[in-house]
């Protein structure tokens, strides 16, 4: 029987991760007779914990590129107008220049690498809710954990590719003995609130660990207004990202100069790694004079940033003009370690500015503009700036709102690609500036090499063989 997916490596998680200690063993989920069966990190609440935090790892990834964070932002980045690629990697132009074969190894190694991770979260849930040795409390902790982790993967998936084969059994099931037709939109997303809710309900408040580097309920309501969000249910995208900007005992706004310090206020979930030196400065930064970043603003974007009455305290810290070659580089600065071994910044992946930002566009669409504006300011007034007009119609206020977003999230997590898709925007945006573009771009290509090993799987529009 053909497998599902094609090329997959096991994944290694770690007992005693190397997250939170020095030494490290592994289990393998779904490991040969040679090694520790999965199953067996269940039995103890500490072997639980540390195949949980192996999820994290594999989320995190290896440097550069193989890390899913950096693919999520770097692919999408420059396959939107968030990030201009300065390089000559044949893969990498093709999401530039919008002209995406369905054989680009990258788009295949985004789709392996998720459904790995979704392998592995199946595996674990599986395991956790089968076992009677966990104590109630850190079982429920740790499905919420997994079940988080389950939906991200997902919310990517099905904002990248479309439709897209949804399971959720464990391996000894559906996932190693059949082949998978893509499922409806609608339907993955149902899984993924159904995730999300569960997770909320079983995750404590309180953070576990340290650097907020494991999710909390809170984490599961930030992740859930997004989705709300995407999804145009106005009314359960405020309620959720309300529930986060209510928690003023936990999170705050702080100067844009240390927003993605470890240790800062405004971060609710980010994933920690054992250095604090983020890959994403390694690929936003070039060290030399004559070294020319990967990776930049484009400079329209970097134009238009306000500079009066007041500049924008995010051009001016999360922003370095780098001129080589007499040309101006906008290298992208949220992120400021330099050091490839020191640092205190991880790969922060939902913080506060996002919900308060959620929230506004949710009101602005229930034409509550007075709740819009207030939320807008608040994004700009840590920003240094003023608050937008109170004058503002329905649609100035949504472009307001595309506009904050864009410059308060770029280069992260692929915003700027999905806020230009969910709000049909994506063809008058981007078709005056990428002579490629056609409108079916807005999904990447089904990866030939998943549809070789299986022949259920069809062609998005206008990668038709």
């Amino acid at each position: 029987m053909k497998r599902f997916l094609n090329n997959i490596i096991p994944l290694s998680v770690i007992i005693g991760s190397s997250l939170f200690v020095s030494c490290a063993k592994f289990v393998e989920l779904g490991a040969p007779p040679t090694q520790i069966e999965y199953q067996d990190g269940f039995l103890t609440d500490a072997g639980a914990q540390s195949v949980i935090l192996g999820l994290y790892v594999s989320a995190t990834g290896n440097a550069n590129n193989a890390n899913l964070s950096s693919m999520a932002s770097l692919y999408t980045g420059v396959a939107a107008d968030d990030l201009q690629y300065n390089g000559a990697d044949a893969l990498l132009l093709e999401f530039y220049t919008n002209g995406l074969l369905s054989t680009n190894g990258l788009v295949n190694n985004v789709w392996s690498n998720l459904y790995q991770l979704i392998k592995n979260t199946n595996n674990a849930v599986a395991a956790l809710e089968a076992s009677n040795a966990l104590t109630p409390a850190t079982k429920d902790q740790l499905i919420g954990e997994a079940k988080f982790i389950r939906a991200y993967a997902y919310l990517y998936l099905v904002n990248l590719y479309g439709d897209v084969p949804l399971y959720t059994a464990d391996d000894s099931g559906v996932f190693e003995s059949a082949v998978l037709p893509r499922t409806a939109t609608d339907r993955v997303y149902e899984q993924i609130l159904s995730d999300l809710k569960d997770a909320e309900t079983k995750l404590d408040v309180a953070y576990k660990g340290t650097f907020r580097g494991r999710v909390n309920k809170h984490a599961a309501s930030a992740l859930l207004a997004r989705v709300y969000l995407y999804r145009k249910d106005y009314v359960n995208a405020e309620l959720y990202a309300s529930k986060v900007l209510a928690a003023t005992d936990l999170y705050s706004m702080p100067a844009p100069s240390v927003s993605f310090t470890n240790n800062s206020g405004e971060i609710i979930f980010q994933l920690a790694n054992i250095n604090g030196v983020t890959t994403f400065a390694a690929n936003y930064f070039a060290a030399g004079a004559t070294s020319i970043p990967a990776y930049t603003l484009p400079d329209r974007h970097y134009q238009s940033f306000e500079t009066a009455p007041e500049e924008d305290l995010r051009k001016l810290n999360w922003i370095t003009p780098k001129t080589v070659s007499e040309k101006v580089y906008y290298t992208i600065t949220k992120y400021k370690s330099t050091s490839p071994t020191i640092g205190n910044e991880y790969h922060v992946v939902l913080r506060l500015a996002e919900q308060y930002l959620i929230r506004a566009e949710a009101r602005a669409n229930q034409d509550n503009r007075a709740g819009a504006k207030a939320d807008i300011d608040a994004v700009r007034s840590r920003a240094g700036l003023e608050g937008v007009s109170s004058n503002l119609t329905a649609t100035q206020m949504l472009t307001a709102i595309e506009t904050e977003r864009l410059h308060e999230l770029f280069g992260e997590y692929g915003h700027r690609w999905f806020d230009l898709k969910r709000t049909d925007r994506a063809t008058a945006v981007l078709a005056p500036i990428k002579p490629n573009w056609q409108a079916t771009d807005v999904l990447f290509p089904i990866p030939n090499g998943q549809r070789l090993a299986n022949n259920l799987l069809t062609q998005n529009l206008g990668y038709e063989d």
